[in-house]
């Protein structure tokens, strides 16, 4: 699991599982193809498109959870 990614998380406060994480992780390694750990340390992912990423995640799991408690 990325280290910088957790660390842009706590950094903006913002709170996620680990199943999170390790999603956020795998988008910005297919958006940028390489490391997501390198694409934050490079600069390739902006504070915005991380926000986005965590955003994109979290509305993906929300819906998991409605349709399954359906």
């Amino acid at each position: 699991m990325s280290r910088k990614v957790r660390e842009w998380l706590m950094r903006l406060s913002i709170e996620t599982t680990h199943e999170e994480r390790e999603q956020i992780d795998r988008e910005i390694e297919g958006r940028k193809s390489v490391y997501c750990d390198e694409a934050v340390d490079k600069g390739l992912v902006s504070e915005q498109e991380f926000l986005e990423i965590v955003n994109l995640v979290k509305k993906r799991k929300k819906k998991l959870e409605i349709a399954y408690a359906v």
